[in-house]
């Protein structure tokens, strides 16, 4: 009698493991709820707008760094979003 239960426990781990893992695969995934974007969306194209104007050249520059950076001043650079 003992020997029945060992091996049911012992069927059960994998059988349990394997369950979860599907079950996981299931819910993050949302294979049979996807949407085929490709398939069932229509866009409907337009013509680009804008504009093609050149503002300012530098040449000949010979500086290492650009003026008014801020790579060193990293509390400035890397700011909390705040509502």
């Amino acid at each position: 009698m003992s020997d029945d239960i060992g091996l049911w426990l012992l069927a059960a781990g994998p059988a349990a493991g394997t369950a979860l893992y599907w079950g996981l695969y299931r819910y993050y995934r949302n294979t049979d709820k996807s949407h085929g974007f490709e398939d069932e969306t229509s866009i409907e194209a337009q013509p680009v707008l804008g504009s093609d104007e050149r503002l300012t050249a530098i040449r000949g520059t010979r500086e290492k760094r650009i003026r008014g950076d801020n790579m060193h001043d990293y509390r400035k650079r890397v700011a909390r979003i705040r509502d």
